[in-house]
Parts: C-alpha cells; structure tokens; sequence
C-alpha cells in the first residue's frame, strides 16, 4: 500500500461545536409546537388518498413533508393547538430547579 498520499494529508480536526446561548423558552415552546404539529400534518397527509385527476404526482409527493413542517410552523405561529404553554411552564419550572 501507498502511504505516500496519506502522509501528504494533514491530520483531520474536529468540527468545532456551535456555541451554546440560552435560548428564548418561549421560542423554543413554540417551535416544538411546530415539529409536533408539522409530524401530525404529515402523517394525516399520509392518510390522506394522493391519486386522481388532481394529484400532484411525483413532484406533490417529494414536497408532501415540506409542505406540512411548513404547515406545522404556519400553525403554530397562529396560535396551534395550545401545547406550546404548556412546554413553557415546563421549560420555566426545570430552568428554577422545578419538575
């Protein structure tokens, strides 16, 4: 084996890690919110019958998952369904110490 070309390679280094910022809990409910509403669109999208003389075909099938997380954020900044109070009680009560 030729090790010339590995020994021309400069040692891999590790990613550098993104810098940790405390977050806004009220953001961050409310984007939970928004994945656990976009994963409900989603899987009712799948339910959902994708054929006849309006379907998208192909190209409304690769976009299906697109358009519900974009549905679950549409949702979600309009209120959605009232989880993200509740995740933010949640992230309130374990940032003083609480469960």
């Amino acid at each position: 084996m030729d090790n010339s070309l590995s020994a021309a390679l400069p040692a891999a280094t590790p990613a550098p890690q993104p810098i940790r910022t405390a977050n806004d809990p009220a953001a961050t409910a409310q984007s939970f919110e928004a994945v656990f509403v976009g994963q409900m669109v989603r899987i009712m999208m799948d339910t959902a019958p994708s054929d006849g003389p309006f379907s998208g075909g192909h190209g409304e099938e690769m976009f299906r998952g697109v358009l519900a997380e974009k549905m679950g954020d549409a949702i979600a900044r309009r209120g959605g369904f009232g989880l993200a109070p509740a995740v933010l009680n949640q992230i309130i009560a374990l940032q003083e110490g609480g469960a």
